[in-house]
């Protein structure tokens, strides 16, 4: 008989659809999991589900153990520190670097990284992700919040989900803002033209952005980004559906080039802002990668604002 295991689902990932969260917590490939539910296999709460339920924070993924998904195998990976705690660690991500296992990335990851520098985040496993308490895309730099105890996951998760957690970006976007702040009030969910892409749809879930303008040339603006909340894809998706997508984002951008285009997503997670279990109060921030220094130097002296390297 096969040993069943438990994970927990994050707030980052409630409302999908429950095979795709079992996949990302596990590592199981989308075709994996989707077996897994075959027969009832599969139960959220004590109760067997179709993989296509959509799940809430918090609910509990109870599912077989198989040979493929496999504990999950510490190895060295370069990554930098911005705070360490006893109970927390702030990571300064850099781009390129996957988070988390899934499919096409058994190894490699920040997570492979993150566990074999801090052994008791393997003993946290997939029910708490490992201690993440969210997310960032490979090709985005900067900060994120890992849990180094299942308390303080619990902790830091129920702060995300009460948008206690401020994080705040960096983000270089095509053409001139015509306003110097703004808000995004936009709910996104699965593209329906796309399933492997996520969109503004109708019937999508709440999502709101916060942007400022800091500086601005002729065809591009720099502008700080504030999440109100934390969907997939959020900023790039949100900025886009304004006509002001991210310099260098092939997926939800428009292919330009461009003197600043990096090579990847100008997109850096510049600040987080986060209380502990035991209340004190932090607020980290994260230095331009290289790359992006590089690129916003190439731009020269900007027409409006101002930059600071």
């Amino acid at each position: 008989m096969n040993e069943h295991r438990r994970v927990t689902v994050p707030a980052d990932l409630a409302g999908v659809r429950a095979d795709r969260v079992l996949a990302v917590l596990t590592g199981l490939s989308r075709a994996e999991a989707r077996n897994l539910f075959e027969g009832g296999r599969v139960t959220v709460g004590g109760t067997a589900v179709a993989r296509s339920t959509r799940l809430a924070a918090g609910d509990i993924i109870e599912y077989p153990q198989t040979e493929t998904a496999v504990a999950l195998v510490a190895a060295p990976v370069p990554f930098g520190v911005a705070l360490e705690r006893d109970d927390v660690v702030v990571v300064d991500k850099p781009a390129g670097l996957v988070v988390h296992p899934g499919a096409g990335h058994k190894s490699g990851t920040l997570v492979n990284g993150l566990v074999h520098r801090y052994p008791e985040l393997g003993a946290l496993g997939a029910e708490h992700r490992w201690g993440l308490v969210h997310r960032l895309d490979r090709d985005t730099s900067g900060l994120l919040l890992v849990a180094r105890t299942a308390t303080s996951h619990e902790f830091l998760q129920a702060e995300l989900r009460a948008r206690r957690v401020g994080r705040t970006y960096l983000a270089l976007v095509h053409r001139e803002l015509d306003a110097a702040t703004g808000t995004v009030d936009a709910p996104i969910g699965r593209d329906p033209a796309r399933p492997t892409r996520m969109a503004v749809v109708p019937d999508g879930r709440p999502a709101r952005t916060h942007y400022r303008r800091l500086a601005g040339w002729d065809d591009v603006t720099l502008i700080e980004v504030e999440l109100e909340t934390g969907r997939t894809h959020q900023i790039r998706i949100h900025l886009a559906s304004i006509g002001h997508w991210i310099v260098g984002d092939g997926t939800y951008g428009r292919q330009l080039a461009h003197d600043a285009d990096p090579g990847r997503v100008w997109l850096h997670a510049r600040r987080l802002r986060f209380s502990t279990a035991g209340g004190e109060q932090h607020t980290v921030v994260s230095a331009l990668p290289q790359d992006l220094t590089d690129s916003l130097r190439r731009l020269g002296e900007p027409v409006l604002g101002s930059v600071e390297l």
